[in-house]
């Protein structure tokens, strides 16, 4: 029987990579932090039970974000001041324009193109992950890099560097 402490190692371990994840299909830091905190939350539920901890940790985290934005409530932003901005490496404008394609993307489209995109993740692996068939995910992969470029026009070329 795996116990906490398995537990609080898996959690230290995998956070980063979660993060990483969680980041790309929120595009909001502390959304990010959440949807981790929330997954790793339901997975200490059933830790005992889980034979595959890092397949059920990702598989998790992009159905609770599916879920989440769902919601009604997920569109409430509020805000009291302007956050800091941190000095970025890299193209910025190309960033944010990435950022803010992938948001204008169904959540269901933006974490099949992250799955698929940034973490190289096979399209039957996709599948696996969100619970669709290969065929449905190749044809989502295809619609949604179609949307992604009508929103990026030209800087769509320049994303490879990234």
């Amino acid at each position: 029987m795996k116990g906490i402490a398995e537990f609080e190692e898996f959690a230290r371990a995998r956070v980063g990579p979660l993060y990483r994840t969680a980041w790309l299909l929120c595009g909001d830091r502390h959304h990010a932090e959440d949807l981790v905190q929330d997954t790793l939350a339901n997975m200490l539920k059933t830790w005992s039970r889980i034979d595959a901890p890092e397949a059920y940790a990702r598989t998790a985290l992009v159905r609770t974000f599916v879920s989440q934005r769902r919601r009604r409530s997920w569109t409430e932003r509020p805000t009291g001041e302007v956050p800091e901005r941190a000095q970025a490496v890299g193209d910025v404008e190309l960033r944010l324009a990435l950022q803010g394609a992938l948001a204008e993307l169904v959540p269901l489209d933006r974490a099949v193109l992250v799955l698929r995109y940034f973490e190289d993740r096979s399209v039957e692996q996709v599948a696996l992950d969100l619970g669709k068939k290969p065929s449905a995910i190749t044809t989502r992969t295809a619609r949604a890099l179609e949307r992604l470029r009508a929103v990026l026009g030209d800087d769509a070329i320049h994303l490879i560097a990234l």
